[in-house]
C-alpha cells in the first residue's frame, strides 16, 4: 500500500523539479524572446565620466576561451526588469543610470537550452558620480562543464579591461 502512495507523490515531485527548472528568467532581467546581434569594436576610447547627478555602470565579459571554434559566448545584460545590452567575447559596454538601488542580471543568449539556463544575479546601490564595474566571467572548461558568474570588480581593475577589450555595440534581434 505505501509504495503505491509512494510513486504518485514521486511523480508530483518530479514534475514540481522540472516547471521549477523551465520557470521564466528572474525579474531583474527582460524578455526572453530577446536575442541581441552583437558587434565589437576594438581600440575605443574609454567612456567619459558620468554626466552630473548620475552614475555610470560598465558591463564586461570575460571569457577564458572561445566556446566553439570561432565563437564566442554572447551575454545579455538586464537591469531592473529590461534588457540593457549585451556583450561577445572579451568586451564591455556602458550605461548612464540614475542613481538608487538597480537590479542586475547576466544570462548566456544561446539557442541550446543547457547554455541558457547560465544566468546570475546582484544588486547594488548607485551613487551620483560614481563608476560602476561588473563582470561576468564565462568559464569553459570542457562542452559539458562552464562556469558562469557576475562580479563587481574595483575601478583599478575595471579601467584596466577597459582599455584591452573591445567595445560591444548590440542591437535586439
Amino acid at each position: 500500500m505505501r509504495s503505491r502512495l509512494a510513486v504518485p507523490a514521486l511523480a508530483v515531485l518530479l514534475v514540481a523539479v522540472i516547471q521549477a527548472s523551465a520557470s521564466k528568467l528572474p525579474d531583474s532581467c527582460g524578455n526572453d524572446k530577446i536575442n541581441f546581434e552583437v558587434k565589437t569594436e576594438k581600440g575605443q576610447t574609454a567612456p567619459a565620466a558620468p554626466e552630473a547627478g548620475k552614475a555610470q555602470l560598465i558591463l564586461l565579459e570575460s571569457e577564458n576561451h572561445m566556446v566553439t571554434p570561432f565563437h564566442d559566448a554572447t551575454v545579455r545584460w538586464g537591469m531592473d526588469g529590461a534588457w540593457v545590452g549585451a556583450d561577445n567575447g572579451n568586451s564591455y559596454f556602458a550605461l548612464v543610470i540614475d542613481p538608487g538601488v538597480h537590479n542586475i542580471c547576466a544570462n548566456w543568449q544561446s539557442s541550446l537550452k543547457a547554455l541558457k539556463k547560465n544566468v546570475d544575479l546582484t544588486s547594488f546601490t548607485a551613487e551620483p558620480g560614481h563608476t560602476y564595474y561588473f563582470q561576468v566571467d564565462v568559464n569553459v572548461e570542457s562542452q559539458y562543464s562552464v562556469s558562469f558568474a557576475i562580479s563587481q570588480i574595483n575601478d583599478y581593475k575595471g579601467q584596466y579591461l577597459v582599455k584591452n577589450d573591445a567595445l560591444s555595440v548590440s542591437k535586439p534581434k
